[in-house]
């Protein structure tokens, strides 16, 4: 099977790259990421965390090292509470020490927490080096490595300081899927339905029937299949091709924007879904997970303001139950949910905008003083406490 690609090409910005999808690719890597930096690179700065790099390292640094690359790994701990200042700093002090210069370059392998943290101290070490990203999770490869949003977690919420950097290149090895714990399977397919459903019929359909057709119980062992690895590196593709449309034309998630095509539209879910990160201190749920809850609220919502039919709700709901259990959210303190939402990344004045469902493929933003507080709260007991799915 051929490899798939997506050019992003940004609209107000004359860089662009290519997503490259495909499986066994990380042995071949090395002369990819010659291709897309300059020919004066030498040291590589490649950040990974422990169990990625256990199980794809060696094979990583010996395709880079025989295009005369020289590797320097730095190895950080996973999860999103990791992702902060404190890691950040000791990154930074790494690239130092290691002599990086404008010419070289920083490679990420692993999931968005190491992918989103390389690219910020890429973005901000000598004001910026090339940035290269190999996403290991499904939930990675179709949302946090393409776009440019790179950035770090603090005390007043999530992603809130970071910078806009985008890669030289992304590279997709489907193959490091067949590694990935059931949760994880889960959070990146919440993600996939995320976007479906603010995308078209299309990319909906295509997510339901993958869902349908090969369920993620025996997703490990369907690599045999050839269809499956086919219909799974398409998904990948045209996930990327949507979030890569939508940031063509919208790089910086412009403020003053508040159209179907905007790129906060991408925030679908993810209101409730960094307000539950936080509240728990990144330590109960996995992104994906959070943005799961995230999408029941944002259409329950939808649907008590009568702007999306009970049977687009209903529908929206049964895919994303087909993909899997969500943890348990019973015992959460809807209060401090509710105090959480003031640090919201898409608050502008003094106003939250929430993005909602007019039907599939029709998201809309809506300002937070449109709506009743009751009508927030009533939705958020229900989703987290009442166990929708």
């Amino acid at each position: 099977m051929e490899i798939k690609k997506v050019t992003v090409k940004l609209e107000n910005n004359p860089h662009e790259y290519a997503v490259e999808i495909g499986h066994d690719l990380l042995g071949t890597s090395g002369v990819w990421a010659r291709e897309c930096l300059s020919p004066k690179t030498r040291k590589i700065a490649l950040v990974s965390n422990r169990k990625v790099f256990g199980l794809y390292g060696k094979a990583v640094t010996r395709a880079f090292e025989s295009q005369n690359f020289q590797t320097r790994v730095f190895l950080m701990k996973d999860g999103e509470r990791h992702k902060n200042f404190r890691v950040l700093e000791s990154l930074l002090e790494f690239f130092g020490e290691n002599k990086l210069t404008r010419t070289d370059a920083v490679v990420a392998v692993g999931g968005g927490v190491v992918g989103d943290l390389a690219g910020f101290a890429a973005a901000i070490f000598l004001r910026g080096l090339a940035f290269l990203q190999m996403p290991t999770t499904f939930l990675s490869m179709i949302d946090s490595s393409v776009g440019g949003k790179t950035g770090v977690n603090s005390g007043f919420g999530k992603n809130l300081i970071g910078a806009f950097h985008q890669p030289r290149g992304v590279l997709i090895d489907v193959k490091t899927l067949k590694t990935l714990p059931r949760r994880e399977l889960v959070a990146g397919f919440c993600e996939a339905v995320k976007q479906a459903a603010i995308a078209d019929r299309k990319l909906f359909n295509q997510t339901a029937e993958f869902t349908k057709n090969f369920s993620l119980s025996k997703f490990k062992r369907s690599f045999s299949d050839e269809k499956f690895v086919d219909a799974l590196e398409n998904l990948i593709a045209a996930q990327i091709a949507f979030k890569a449309k939508i940031v063509m034309q919208d790089e910086r998630e412009a403020v003053e924007r508040s159209d179907e095509k905007s790129r906060k539209i991408l925030n679908f879910g993810h209101t409730l879904a960094h307000a539950l990160e936080k509240v728990t201190d990144y330590k109960r749920f996995k992104h994906g997970e959070a943005v799961g809850y995230g999408i029941l609220f944002a259409a329950a919502l939808s649907k008590k303001l009568e702007i999306l039919d009970e049977n687009e709700l209903n529908l929206l709901n049964d895919v994303l139950c087909r993909v899997g259990k969500l943890p348990d959210a019973q015992n959460i303190n809807l209060e401090k949910v509710s105090e959480a939402f003031a640090f919201d990344k898409k608050t502008t004045g003094n106003s939250l905008q929430w993005i909602l469902l007019k039907e599939i493929g029709k998201p809309i933003i809506v300002e937070n003083k449109d709506i009743a507080p009751s009508l927030v709260y009533e939705t958020l007991e229900k989703v987290l406490h009442q166990k929708l799915l």
